[in-house]
């Protein structure tokens, strides 16, 4: 199945996902520019205030597939202009950072999609080694290679990879449900609901 997960907003996979594999709404795209993106995951760890794997991971991450960094802390910008620029070259589509990074300006200007936390100008260092692709958690998100990322202007969502293709089928078909449905016959529907949740939650 060659999906294009991006077909659907992640408020779809809302209706159908646990709220565990949302991440947390302090990672944002960053600029005025929101740019919708879906690929495989590529994980990496860092350790507080170092930078080491993340620029390792740009020449190791496969083509057409997003780097989701647990960047610890905030303390120290993980990524700028460059590392950007060279992602974007070899086909790296973005970038998840539970931490910060700088270059903003840089980054806006070339187009290049990042959610992260903020921006700080101060780079780590580049110590701390750890292997690539291993389960990470991010944003509050447990991570695995390979798991399909979605982030747009609503948030991010951790897709678990063995069952990618079901979940995706089940958002769509409730999507597209949700849309054939005129206003009118969404308030009905959902008028009947609360008043049955109101009653339901008078009797608890």
């Amino acid at each position: 199945m060659n999906t294009n997960y991006c077909d659907l907003a992640t408020t779809d996979y809302g209706n159908v996902l646990p709220r565990e594999q949302f991440f947390n709404f302090a990672i944002r795209a960053l600029g005025p520019k929101i740019s919708n993106i879906s690929g495989p995951a590529f994980t990496v760890q860092l350790a507080s205030g170092d930078n080491l794997m993340l620029h390792s991971a740009i020449y190791e991450a496969p083509e057409g597939s997003i780097v989701v960094v647990d960047g610890v802390d905030c303390d120290y910008a993980v990524a700028g202009g460059n590392v950007c620029a060279v992602a974007k070259e070899r086909g790296i589509k973005g970038f998840i950072i539970d931490g910060v990074i700088r270059d903003l300006g840089e980054i806006i200007a070339m187009d290049f999609p990042v959610y992260a936390k903020g921006v700080f100008p101060v780079p780590g260092k580049k110590n701390q080694y750890f292997e690539l692709g291993k389960t990470i958690v991010c944003g509050g998100v447990t991570v695995n290679s390979g798991d399909i990322i979605v982030a747009d202007i609503e948030g991010i969502v951790c897709i678990p990879k063995y069952d990618a293709d079901d979940i995706y089928s089940q958002a769509n078909e409730k999507c597209r449900f949700e849309s054939e449905q005129s206003l009118s016959q969404w308030q009905k529907n959902h008028q009947k609901k609360i008043s049955q949740a109101l009653i339901d939650a008078k009797l608890l």
